[in-house]
């Protein structure tokens, strides 16, 4: 049985350079810290990361304390939109998840198999780096649950799940603070 933990991005900075894959601010910075610490006695594990540079530097973190590679795994990464405005971004993703899968377009669902397929086959224990919804999916899958958000996973937190021949099991929501969306 394997057992995997699904850490939240830490904070993203506001008005950054790059505002659809913005960084760490100085906060997320501290929470992947501290969240690197609080999992450094589970490894080394193997240390996956959505593509994302909020992700990918919290992941940064616990990869130096363990001196350990970071794998980017793709189907981890935010939900994907269907704009690149970022005010139209916030209203569609209000709007998403408001309710569940079954109201959104095949392209989504596909996105969100893809999802749980990655983390399904993950058979060894390790740590993933990703997104609020990405977490949200995968507690869906273990829970047997259409709806886009069940639960809302702080800023670098680790929600643990155990995975046993493709069956995913929820052992532990993370920390739950409200959500911002930008």
């Amino acid at each position: 049985m394997a057992r995997i933990y699904m850490v939240r991005h830490g904070r993203a900075e506001t008005g950054a350079a790059n505002p659809l894959d913005p960084g760490l601010d100085d906060l997320g910075r501290r929470q992947a810290g501290e969240t690197a610490l609080a999992l450094q006695e589970k490894g080394p594990l193997p240390i996956y990361s959505s593509p994302f540079a909020r992700a990918r530097q919290t992941a940064a973190a616990l990869a130096a304390l363990w001196d350990a590679e970071v794998s980017i795994e793709p189907r981890v990464a935010e939900i994907p939109f269907p704009t690149t405005d970022l005010s139209e971004r916030s209203r569609w993703l209000r709007q998403a998840m408001a309710g569940g899968w079954a109201n959104l377009s095949q392209d989504l669902q596909l996105w969100r198999r893809r999802l749980v397929d990655c983390v399904a086959g993950l058979e060894r224990d390790c740590v993933v780096f990703c997104h609020f919804i990405a977490i949200n999916v995968a507690v869906g899958a273990a829970q047997q649950d259409d709806r886009l958000v069940i639960f809302h996973p702080d800023n670098a937190s680790v929600t643990t799940f155990s995975n046993e021949g493709g069956k995913l099991r929820l052992l532990e929501l993370g920390r739950q603070s409200t959500t911002k969306i930008n």
